[in-house]
C-alpha cells in the first residue's frame, strides 16, 4: 500500500470512529472495521483509536491479542490455515504444515515477501471428519495429504 492510500484509509478511519464514538463498548466494531480498512491493526491506526475514543493502548493491544481475528502485521491475499486440533494433528497435519512451509517458504505466522500468502496453524475448525485440514480462505480442503499441498497452493499463485 502506497502511503497515499495508506493517508486516505485513515482519513476513512475517522469516520469510522466518529460512527462509533458514542456508543458504549464502541472499541470492538471500530477494530473490526479497522481490520476490514487497512487487512490489519497498524500502529498509527491504533494511536489514533487510542486518543479519539480515550482508551489506553495497553488496553488496545490487549484486545488485539486476545482475539485471534485481529492480527497487527500485514497479511497476505490469501491465508493459509493448517488445523492442528486433535483429529488433524493425529492424522499428520504436522506434515502439510511443514510441506507448505518448504513451498512457500515462510513459518507459520509469516507472510511471504510478495504478500500472496499468509500461513497459520489454526485450532480446530469443526472439519474433524475431513481430517487433516487445510484451508486457503474460505476454502477448504479435506482429507489432504502433503503431496496435495503444491496443487493446491498454485490455484492461487496465478
Amino acid at each position: 500500500m502506497t502511503e497515499m492510500e495508506f493517508k486516505e484509509k485513515l482519513s476513512k478511519l475517522e469516520s469510522i470512529i466518529n460512527e462509533h464514538k458514542n456508543q458504549q463498548g464502541a472499541l470492538m466494531p471500530v477494530l473490526n472495521e479497522t481490520q476490514e480498512l487497512f487487512g490489519y491493526l497498524p500502529e498509527e491506526a491504533q494511536k489514533r483509536i487510542s486518543e479519539e475514543l480515550d482508551i489506553s493502548m495497553a488496553e488496545i493491544y490487549g484486545v488485539a491479542t486476545f482475539y485471534s481475528r485481529f492480527t497487527l502485521k500485514p497479511r497476505g491475499k490469501h491465508t493459509i490455515g493448517v488445523c492442528l486440533g486433535t483429529a488433524c494433528y493425529v492424522k499428520n497435519a504436522q506434515e502439510i504444515i511443514d510441506r507448505i512451509k518448504k513451498e512457500i517458504k515462510i513459518s507459520a505466522g509469516e507472510t511471504t515477501d510478495d504478500g500472496l500468502f499468509t500461513l497459520e496453524a489454526t485450532r480446530c475448525i469443526g472439519c474433524c471428519g475431513l481430517a487433516p485440514v487445510m484451508t486457503v480462505g474460505e476454502d477448504v480442503y479435506g482429507k489432504i495429504v502433503p503431496e496435495d499441498v503444491t496443487d493446491i497452493i498454485k490455484k492461487y499463485q496465478g
